[in-house]
């Protein structure tokens, strides 16, 4: 389903529980773009009133941690040889995912331990696969949620914001817009990862 004419359906049908769901899905293993449900939801908020922003963020970041649960557990229980297996079957091609995206959420994981889970939220290619490192590493349910929430809650503040803006002046342009801010928007959460990875880094360079 291309983006543009599911932001047109979203604009008809967008409510709290869908929101929720929509989010759910974004954050589990079916690939599912987070850019083309909170920001027309922020937008109906900023122009019919009909959603309140607020709102909108607490229920796009429940989902967002409930999809994410589905992938920690579903690791925690799994296990790597299984988690693999999945990733390199049909299926897993299906859901965009292989054993090269696992490899890179897992090293992210490592080299960055718990606070991974809330810059990964952040970082495309990694936000939606981050939490099965977290389970096969069996973080702490607790941390992982409050990392996770956290982290999505971050990143759907900044789609409400988006939304939001477009919605104040540039009525009727939505579709547009999204697709413009977005691409923008990914190049910006690539710097700030490569930025926390280099903070890191020096930081360990340093304790040596």
């Amino acid at each position: 389903m291309q983006s543009i004419p599911f932001i047109a359906w979203c604009l008809e049908h967008l409510n709290y529980w869908v929101i929720t769901l929509l989010m759910a899905i974004e954050s589990s293993f079916i690939p599912f773009p987070s850019e083309v449900v909170v920001p027309p939801a922020a937008y109906m908020a900023a122009t019919t009133g009909e959603l309140n922003v607020f709102l909108v963020v607490l229920c796009a970041t429940a989902g967002a941690c409930i999809g994410a649960l589905v992938n920690y557990f579903l690791a925690l229980y799994l296990g790597r040889p299984l988690v693999y297996r999945f990733a390199e079957s049909r299926l897993g091609h299906v859901c965009l995912i292989d054993a090269e995206k696992v490899q890179k959420a897992e090293r992210y994981f490592d080299e960055h331990g718990a606070v991974g889970t809330f810059f990964g939220r952040l970082v495309p290619a990694v936000r939606q696969l981050i939490s099965i490192p977290a389970g096969l590493s069996r973080m702490s349910l607790s941390r992982f949620l409050l990392y996770t929430t956290l982290g999505a809650g971050l990143w759907n503040s900044i789609l409400a914001a988006m939304g939001w803006y477009i919605g104040h002046n540039y009525s009727g342009q939505l579709e547009e817009k999204v697709a413009q801010y977005s691409g923008e928007l990914k190049v910006a959460m690539l710097v700030l990862g490569a930025a926390v990875v280099l903070y890191l880094a020096y930081q360990g360079l340093k304790k040596k």
